[in-house]
């Protein structure tokens, strides 16, 4: 007996061993069907976000302060791309993703990630509506192009270790590869007849000569001494690295970067009298339905051109007859609008903490986020707003800066607003309160400027009163000054549908502005080339906004008596940026 069972252990031994080999194979292989529906989403959608802020080192560097906490250490040090291939491949990826987006049971989704799936699919729809007009897209323009856009986030790029500082380097040295790039692609956008006007050009150029007018004064280069000079009065580096680095910095920018903004100078100055077209995108094939699709990713915003319109003049009309009867009832307030001090009483950072206390009763608490008022360098000025938030690591939610431009020329309580705007209930406390749900980390990656536009100027529109008691100024003055400001936007944002869907030119734009009391030519001249050159910025901010004011109006109904501004704005931040379909959605979910 005992031979016969010694006999089956010998060959029962390798046939476990195969077995078990067998097993392991197949749960190695399909290991995902033992994982819930939710934990195979969530590991699809960190894959994409791996994927995603991989390819661009600016992205991942701004994204993530630690990203070897996320798994991710060898990448490989890029600006971007511009090659017409590679672009045409990037929506091969899009539908790939989408495909496998679509396997997932829809119902076994918890809540969040169902939010997640709709924002995803509704934006893979998007990208892929235009994968046959991507010669369309603009990389350069004067105000918001690569080469205008570039430098600032190459001289804000945060130095956390030395490996940063070489990265910033490569970066750097990589400028005029891909400056050369982008201009192959528009050397290809002339070829299809999609080049930009020589006015654009010329602008652009103007830019360009302006960055390389010299070295030494360069912004990059005194933000860089600036910046090693602060390591070395913090001991956290020694004045010979400081001088070593410098010295680095100067030779890179002399070979590299400023032979890069010539190149490309010179580059589009040889592409002159290609751009046929001086007006907006309707005007070149496939411009509007491109223009439709810049609407749909960039506002968030699913509606007809027809639709959007009505909605834009129903706002005009409305704020137009407030403003008259603001001054029928006091003529005095155009006088006291027109003459607001430009000096202030209290410093930028004390409005700031002034806000942040004020918002109490309408928002929900952020705690006591820590944040610094910083001014824009002097050699920066010209380059930038009257003050900018930059966006902290998703992995760190720091540093919180505000940046104020002493360059620039605004009144007391234009400040008030904009720092409401930047700060305080806006993208600031926006983009905490959000990040402290902790989200799923795809979300930090997609980009949805309605919601993210939308809400500053939604809050911005809100501060009009919480300013009126700190800088003690009429109410009613300070309801003119956002009226006026309403009106703006709203005839701005027309302008923008009529130039680039309905094909306005010059002359039908300054007849609408004069008709509004702006006469002076070269301010609609002005006006006219912003719009072209940068088709639905304006519909970000002010179409995003309207987005908010209707969905409050919708909540407002649905809740009836119960309805609370508080818990509604509560609502909106723990959903996050979304397009605003997805967020109605689930906006009303909360009420039923």
């Amino acid at each position: 007996m005992k031979k016969f069972l010694s006999s089956r252990r010998k060959f029962l031994v390798p046939g476990f061993i195969v077995l078990a080999v067998f097993l392991f194979l197949l749960i190695f292989t399909q290991k995902d069907r033992f994982l819930t529906e939710d934990a195979r989403f969530e590991k699809f959608t960190q894959q994409i976000f791996t994927e995603e802020v991989k390819s661009n080192t600016l992205n991942l560097h701004y994204t993530l302060a630690y990203p070897e906490k996320y798994g991710i250490k060898d990448y490989s040090i890029k600006l971007g791309c511009m090659d017409p291939d590679k672009l045409k491949e990037g929506y091969d990826s899009v539908e790939k993703y989408k495909g496998k987006l679509e396997k997932f049971t829809y119902k076994e989704l918890s809540k969040d990630n169902r939010l997640t799936y709709d924002i995803l699919n509704l934006d893979f729809a998007t990208q892929l509506s235009i994968k046959d007009n991507y010669m369309l897209q603009e990389p350069l323009s004067p105000n918001l192009g690569i080469q205008s856009q570039l430098p600032v986030l190459l001289a804000e790029y945060t130095f956390r270790t030395a490996d940063d500082i070489k990265d910033y380097f490569t970066l750097l040295s990589s400028m005029t590869s891909y400056f050369d790039e982008i201009l192959e692609f528009e050397k290809k956008k002339a070829e299809d007849g999609l080049f930009m006007s020589d006015t654009s050009v010329d602008r652009i150029i103007e830019q360009c000569n302006a960055f390389t007018e010299d070295i030494s004064t360069n912004y990059l280069s005194t933000m860089f001494k600036d910046k090693m000079n602060k390591f070395v009065a913090r001991k956290a580096m020694t004045k010979k690295q400081a001088d070593s680095y410098i010295k680095m910095h100067e030779k890179i920018m002399e070979k590299r970067v400023f032979p890069a903004y010539q190149s490309l100078a010179k580059g589009l100055a040889d592409l002159k009298g290609n751009g046929t077209n001086s007006g907006g995108l309707s005007n070149l094939p496939g411009g509007t339905a491109y223009y439709r699709y810049l609407i749909r990713s960039g506002t968030g915003d699913y509606r007809t051109i027809k639709e959007i319109e009505e909605r834009l003049y129903t706002q005009l009309l409305t704020d137009y007859k407030k403003m008259q009867s603001l001054i029928v009832a006091d003529p005095k307030l155009l006088t006291d609008a027109s003459s607001l001090p430009e000096t202030c009483s209290s410093t930028p950072a004390q409005m700031l903490d002034y806000l942040n206390k004020a918002i109490s009763n309408d928002f929900p608490d952020s705690g006591k986020p820590s944040y610094k008022v910083k001014y824009v360098h002097e050699s920066m000025e010209d380059f930038s707003s009257p003050a900018f938030y930059l966006t902290p690591p998703a992995d760190t939610l720091s540093p919180n800066v505000i940046y104020i431009n002493k360059g620039s020329q605004v009144t007391e309580a234009e400040l008030f607003t904009t720092l409401a705007h930047e700060g305080f209930p806006g993208h600031l406390y926006q983009t905490l309160y959000f990040s402290k749900t902790e989200p799923d980390d795809i979300r930090h990656i997609l980009s949805f400027g309605g919601y993210v536009e939308g809400w500053a100027t939604y809050v911005e529109s809100l501060s009009y009163e919480y300013g009126a008691e700190y800088l003690k100024l009429d109410n009613s003055l300070m309801e003119l000054l956002w009226l006026n400001r309403s009106v703006s936007l709203c005839l701005y944002s027309l302008l923008d549908i009529g130039i680039h869907d309905h094909g306005w030119d010059l002359g039908t734009v300054t007849k609408t502005l004069n008709s509004f009391g702006i006469a002076s030519q070269d301010t609609c001249g002005e006006i006219y080339q912003y719009i072209v050159e940068n088709p639905s910025n304006y519909l970000k901010y002010y179409l995003g906004y309207l987005n908010f004011i209707d969905l409050k109006k919708e909540a407002q109904e649905a809740a009836g008596k119960s309805f609370q501004l508080k818990e509604f704005h509560q609502y909106i931040l723990e959903l996050g940026p979304a397009q605003f379909p997805v967020l109605e959605k689930y906006l009303l979910m909360e009420y039923k």
